[in-house]
């Protein structure tokens, strides 16, 4: 009798308990994790030699946002500074970028806050800019000086989810898109060259979040 009793205060409990709403509107949400950046680049002739090459990257992914309702937020997307190796056809590497892409997102999540899984897609505006650009030794000798590339300001798009774990406490995945085309500058045996580039990179992230 007492263990019957014992178990149904207990039950009561949980079912009076306050349960912790997954993204409700007045949250702020942090998520961090791995975001791999994977450029599907295409580019103007270089010279004869092709079209530029970029391969991908890998770094500490951040993303902050606000929940405006318990459904609309808006949110950015920032990152430690991702490093790309540039290659030129035949030449093979030829160089080294750094760039930062951080992206204004307004995002819908489907479902209510009352559900663990939060779906959501978004639409925003992305700005990158590139520094650290340098031609490497093969590409010093072979004429190639001054690179420079262009900031560069395109639309972006996002899918995700979010699943609560405990409180506060979710994990998440999303894919991103991102409009990036730049103009990339530099000397070739010292006259002026311009190619038109375009980045265009999806952009996966594996994230731990919570919500304040």
């Amino acid at each position: 009798m007492k263990t019957t009793i014992c178990a149904a205060a207990v039950l009561a409990a949980m079912t009076l308990a306050p349960q912790a709403l997954a993204h409700q509107k007045g949250d702020i949400l942090v998520r961090v994790g791995a975001a791999t950046v994977m450029p599907n680049e295409s580019s103007d002739d270089v010279a004869g030699a092709g079209e530029f090459g970029i391969d991908s990257d890998t770094q500490l992914g951040l993303t902050v946002g606000y929940m405006l309702t318990d459904n609309l937020s808006i949110e950015l997307l920032a990152a430690t500074p991702f490093k790309h190796t540039v290659s030129l056809g035949p030449m093979g590497d030829i160089a080294e970028v750094e760039h930062l892409p951080p992206t204004l997102m307004v995002q819908y999540y489907f479902m209510d806050s009352n559900s663990k899984l939060r779906p959501y897609v978004g639409a925003g505006l992305n700005y990158t800019t590139f520094f650290n650009e340098d031609f490497n030794g093969k590409a010093k000798d072979a004429g190639l000086a001054n690179l420079s590339l262009d900031d560069s300001w395109g639309l972006a798009a996002n899918v995700g989810l979010d699943y609560q774990v405990k409180d506060n406490w979710y994990v998440g995945a999303s894919v991103w898109y991102a409009d990036i085309e730049t103009d990339v500058n530099f000397t070739l045996e010292g006259n002026p060259v311009s190619i038109n580039t375009e980045i265009d990179p999806w952009v996966f992230m594996l994230s731990a979040g919570y919500s304040f």
